[in-house]
């Protein structure tokens, strides 16, 4: 049984590693062309369905979702739990325009970093402190209006299941300016793909969106508690 999980995962893994870095190519080659925007989303959403499916068919790990009706038609701020690379790929198939606030040195990637930038994500040095947040209120307020959704892993970088950090406060101070809500996501694809982990375990990930939390009269320390209070009460309902 666990050879034959290794091996499902390494095929996966191997798989996913081919199939990125083809429609990356695909997507880097219209890097610099406004009018190619569609079409490079579209081969985004197109290589994270795939990777999904791939993921289901050989390793036997789906995914339910719960709060679709939560997410806006346009705008808003994801929080995201990060636990693994798989909430990355959802993230492109909800239905919503998205773009992500990610570290810089992924754009530095060959090829697969290039189509990254051809999507126009902020992309800040998270050393940069001050410099970093303003870009991300500059940037994410232009983002906003256009009607993107973005995406904020607020703890800013993967995490392991019982693993807990402090929010960041960019994304709340971006909701504050902007007007936007912050809209919570928990899901446990950690307990199933863990981070530093080859092994792809089966079962089904359970993804609870949740609703809308209004930025106006809170603090970002406030706004980012009611989310972290929400986001801990639905992982230990999905986990229980």
């Amino acid at each position: 049984m666990r050879v034959s999980l290794f091996a499902r995962s390494l095929l996966f893994t191997l798989l996913m590693g081919i199939s990125i870095t083809f429609f990356a190519f695909l997507m880097a080659l219209t890097l610099g062309l406004p009018l190619f925007e569609r079409i490079r989303f579209s081969l985004g959403r197109a290589c994270s369905s795939f990777e999904l499916k791939a993921l289901a068919w050989l390793c036997g790990l789906d995914y339910r979702i719960e709060g679709l009706a939560h997410l806006p038609k346009s705008g808003g701020i994801l929080y995201w739990r990060h636990e693994s690379t798989w909430e990355t790929f959802l993230s492109f198939l909800l239905p919503t325009q998205p773009t992500w606030v990610l570290k810089r040195e992924l754009l530095w990637i060959p090829i697969v970093g290039w189509a990254i930038a051809s999507l126009k994500p902020i992309a800040i040095n998270r050393r940069a402190g001050h410099r970093a947040v303003v870009q991300v209120l500059r940037q994410g307020c232009t983002q906003l209006e256009r009607g993107r959704t973005l995406n904020f892993f607020p703890e800013g970088t993967r995490l392991a299941p019982a693993e807990r950090r402090r929010y960041g406060v960019s994304g709340a101070l971006l909701a504050r300016a902007s007007g936007q809500p912050v809209i919570p996501i928990a899901h446990n694809a950690g307990d199933f793909w863990s981070r530093r982990s080859l092994l792809k375990h089966p079962g089904t990930i359970h993804v609870h969106i949740g609703p809308p939390i209004d930025a106006h009269n809170l603090s970002p320390d406030e706004l980012n508690r009611q989310v972290g209070e929400w986001m801990e009460g639905e992982l230990a309902r999905i986990r229980s």
